[in-house]
């Protein structure tokens, strides 16, 4: 296959960036403001240096393979094909619960701006659009699905870079008074904790579509670590200039990042993050319909999922993966229920990152003579530190939300079965 096709260290980095910056920093600064006041800037930290952690344990972990799958191929290779399927089939199912919470969102905050489309049948069709469109265009290649992304990561970035830059001469130093809030406890920083790792969620994608990238096992390891520093320093920066420059009026702003611009720039100002954040959330739609696709291949690659959802086409996209992804999705989309799904969706990430910091535990025995392009310093002690601190994460979540989150390995469960009585048929 050629090199052209493939998709190159700038564009694997963008691709990351696009999937993980989205409506959460848009919206969620508010609320983290109001569970722990200024100390919600320890919190960011706190998830920043986490998802730091995590993101080192998939680098080393993406340097020993080149095969789609991310999450799913680690598991399956350190605990076997039981465990992997699980993780394979909770990712897929997530990623596409995932879109469709956002394909909901860009039709929700679409109808916000313009009032004429802020009416069900309009929002029905918004969305139909959305993922109808994205899939037509996985359809025509990685080529052009990796032009779209580039421009809307590039896109959603200038409101972001302009906030910052901008309100920075905005910030009143008084704001940040006291430094710990009275607010602050274990639990209520656990709380704020589990809400903003929301918005960093997404990373661990960029390794599902591994074949699609140019020499993945140089260049995975590298393009997680540098996305995931430049969102944690964008991140951190938002907050500092949204505390600055709004102060305790943070608490109840619904929507901060456009209430601190308009109070420096005016219309002006709300008319620039509006647009950023429609293309933000457009841009994690695109990113999402390019990457959840790859996870079902992934699973079909292994006799986990009907061989036909692994077919490609002459241009490279796997055409029957694509579709029914597409398929699924829209109907979860319509679905209306954007709270609940993205409350879901953080909890369940985790059936994915637990697994891949234990794999690198597993792989440092039975892979230790296989050369890395990436290894973690410190021998085990950061894989460790990620996998207790996530626990203790889960354990500030709500039992609705454990049971929903990690609903999916339960339901996974009969599949595998299936598909494992169904492969042994054709071996006979």
């Amino acid at each position: 296959m050629k090199t052209k096709n493939k998709m190159g260290l700038l564009s694997i980095i963008l691709l990351g960036v696009n999937a993980i910056i989205g409506s959460g920093i848009f919206l969620l600064p508010n609320k983290a403001y109001s569970l722990v006041g200024t100390s919600s800037l320890f919190v960011f930290l706190f998830d920043a240096v986490l998802v730091i952690t995590i993101a080192l344990c998939f680098a080393e972990a993406a340097g020993l393979f080149k095969e789609n799958g991310g999450p799913y191929v680690y598991a399956k290779e350190a605990f076997g094909d039981f465990v992997g399927f699980e993780v394979g089939f909770i990712k897929w199912i997530i990623s596409m619960i995932a879109w469709a919470t956002m394909a909901n969102g860009f039709a929700t905050a679409l109808g916000q701006i313009f009032p004429a489309l802020n009416h069900r049948p309009a929002q029905v069709a918004v969305m139909t659009v959305i993922i109808v469109g994205l899939s037509v265009i996985n359809l025509l290649g990685v080529k052009w699905s990796k032009v779209v992304n580039n421009f809307a990561t590039i896109g959603k970035l200038i409101p972001l870079i302009i906030f910052i830059i901008a309100g920075v001469f905005f910030i009143k130093g008084e704001n940040f008074h006291p430094v710990v809030s009275p607010k602050l406890s274990s639990t209520s920083f656990g709380a704020a904790a589990l809400l903003i790792f929301y918005a960093f969620t997404g990373f661990e994608s960029i390794a599902v579509a591994a074949e699609d990238m140019d020499n993945p096992q140089k260049k995975l390891p590298r393009a997680i670590l540098l996305v995931m520093t430049i969102v944690s320093i964008f991140y951190i920066l938002i907050q500092v200039v949204s505390i600055g420059v709004l102060g305790s009026h943070l608490a109840a702003a619904t929507t901060p990042v456009q209430a601190a611009m308009t109070e420096f720039m005016g219309n002006g100002g709300l008319i620039i993050v509006a647009a950023g954040e429609l293309i933000s959330i457009g841009g994690i739609n695109i990113a999402s319909s390019f990457i959840t696709p790859r996870s079902a291949v992934a699973l079909a690659d292994d006799g986990l999922l009907p061989q036909f959802m692994k077919k490609r086409a002459q241009n490279n996209a796997p055409v029957w993966a694509i579709i029914i992804t597409g398929l699924i999705t829209l109907p979860i989309a319509l679905s209306g229920s954007f709270t609940t799904l993205a409350a879901i969706s953080v909890v369940s990430r985790f059936a994915q990152y637990l697994p891949t910091c234990l794999s690198i535990l597993i792989f440092r025995k039975t892979k230790k003579d296989v050369d890395r392009p990436f290894k973690i310093p410190f021998g085990p002690v950061i894989p460790i530190i990620a996998i207790l601190v996530s626990l203790w994460l889960l354990s500030k979540a709500t039992l609705q939300n454990l049971i929903w989150g990690f609903g999916g390995l339960i339901i996974a469960v009969p599949f595998y079965f299936i598909m494992r009585k169904l492969n042994t048929r054709k071996t006979r």
